[in-house]
């Protein structure tokens, strides 16, 4: 019931689509005037939509944003054809809306499944030489990440510091998923590699 509530307010009347379309155009042409405008006119609903999704204020800015940047890279993809800008925009808000509770619930369950597996593991006395190890171990994986080609690293940050599954990563990115899964599978042997040499 609240999507088609979502999509009544946002179907434009004929003279709002036009301009909206001017609007991508001039975005496409790198107009921040137009990019503006078009914040103003559809912030507000596609918030509203994004806040009823993720349930909470912060997270909701966050994801209006994303909105907005996806928006604003794909202004010169816009097919007229395929709908109103304010029915593409809402299909944007809802994927990213569904990608950060996908996200935030992966987050849970990797959370989840560390305080179990630490309940499990005996208590261990932290000596000096094993923190020495510790910290020389975090400084070559940074070290390591660092070395990675940009979009390898993002690729990888994603999947393991965010949670996000592969397909999720292909969209963030606007990658193949194939290519995805590639730079990952080549960023973890890279870090192997490193990683091998460093501790011999």
């Amino acid at each position: 019931m609240w999507l088609l509530a979502a999509l009544a307010r946002l179907q434009p009347a004929a003279e709002s689509q036009a301009d909206d379309v001017l609007c991508l155009q001039r975005i496409a042409s790198g107009d921040q005037a137009a990019a503006a405008r078009l914040y103003d006119r559809h912030a507000r609903p596609l918030y509203s939509l994004i806040l009823r999704i993720v349930g909470n204020e912060p997270e909701s800015e966050d994801v209006l944003q994303d909105v907005f940047a996806q928006a604003f890279r794909q202004a010169s993809r816009y097919d007229v054809s395929r709908g109103a800008v304010a029915a593409w925009l809402l299909t944007i808000a809802r994927s990213r809306a569904i990608d950060r509770l996908r996200a935030r619930r992966t987050r849970v369950e990797a959370h989840a499944g560390d305080v179990k597996t630490l309940d499990e593991v005996p208590a261990v006395q932290t000596d000096a030489a094993s923190a020495m190890i510790d910290e020389e171990r975090l400084r070559l994986v940074r070290e390591a990440l660092g070395g990675l080609p940009f979009l390898q690293r993002m690729a990888i940050e994603l999947a393991y510091f965010e949670g996000l599954s592969h397909a999720e990563i292909a969209v963030r990115l606007e990658q193949p998923l194939g290519t995805v899964k590639t730079r990952i599978r080549l960023g973890l042997l890279k870090l192997r590699d490193v990683l091998t040499e460093g501790r011999a």
